[in-house]
């Protein structure tokens, strides 16, 4: 079975970029900068009508914790609804209780106002007190998929836990893997932790003309490095490339996963 490859964009332009070079779906957000937040209804509309591959959206509706209030949870309930009704075949979602354990009932009931479409738990589960015990947690909810780095910041880091999730999951969830996977490294990351689907963002920072520079600075965001991320579909097909010889590896009969 070929690895699958998840882009993660925030603007439409980058979504183009990334359907053009190979990618099989699109995590959309906005507000990278924040760790990624809910991106607004105008640009899952502009996104769905633009690529044709798999669309997921991530329900994070502020910055900080994955704890959240009642209106939190109310604000995400309808964010999950308008993505539906846009057309996105999943969302992006975690809910984690105080003490960081998963909040099973809560993301439960957000994962059961979201069918049909399918859920990915997000980097919440990275920062869960116990992530063997979260996987477990995960798997209760009924959510389709964890995206994990293995509690690390990179995937590569995180790769012998990843690998003891793959194996503790057992088929019962998708454990797609992530933090800084590149062409240059994703061989090694797969063979490593035996994932099926890898997950990345490939972005680069665009810089902003001269003008236009002080936003920024007027803004409050960091003035040192100024400009947006944009994905390039070169660097997608790079990817898309070195994931399809992994893929011929596991066809020819070598454990790679």
């Amino acid at each position: 079975m070929p690895i699958a490859v998840e882009i993660c964009v925030d603007s439409l332009e980058s979504a183009v970029a990334a359907h053009g070079g190979g990618a099989d779906r699109l995590e959309l957000c906005c507000a990278l900068r924040e760790g990624g937040l809910t991106p607004s209804a105008g640009l899952i509309d502009a996104v769905r009508a633009a690529v044709g591959i798999e669309l997921f959206v991530l329900v994070r509706p502020r910055a900080g914790s994955f704890c959240y209030s009642a209106e939190d949870l109310a604000v995400m309930r309808e964010d999950v609804r308008r993505a539906r009704d846009l057309g996105a075949d999943g969302v992006v979602l975690g809910v984690l209780r105080q003490d960081g354990s998963v909040d099973v009932e809560r993301t439960a009931e957000l994962v059961e106002e979201a069918r049909p479409m399918r859920v990915t738990f997000n980097r919440a589960f990275d920062v869960s007190n116990d992530l063997s015990r979260a996987l477990e947690d995960v798997v209760r909810t009924g959510a389709d998929r964890i995206l994990t780095s293995g509690g690390h910041r990179s995937g590569m880091r995180g790769a012998k836990k990843i690998a003891e999730l793959v194996k503790g999951a057992g088929g019962r969830i998708t454990i797609l893997g992530a933090g800084g996977i590149r062409p240059e490294n994703v061989q090694e990351f797969v063979e490593a932790t035996r994932v099926e689907e890898i997950h990345t963002s490939l972005r680069m920072r665009q810089e902003m003309p001269a003008a236009a520079r002080k936003v920024d600075t007027i803004l409050g965001a960091d003035a040192d490095v100024p400009g947006h991320y944009v994905i390039q579909p070169t660097h997608v097909t790079e990817l898309r490339r070195a994931v399809s010889g992994i893929g011929l590896y596991a066809k020819n009969g070598n454990p790679v996963r």
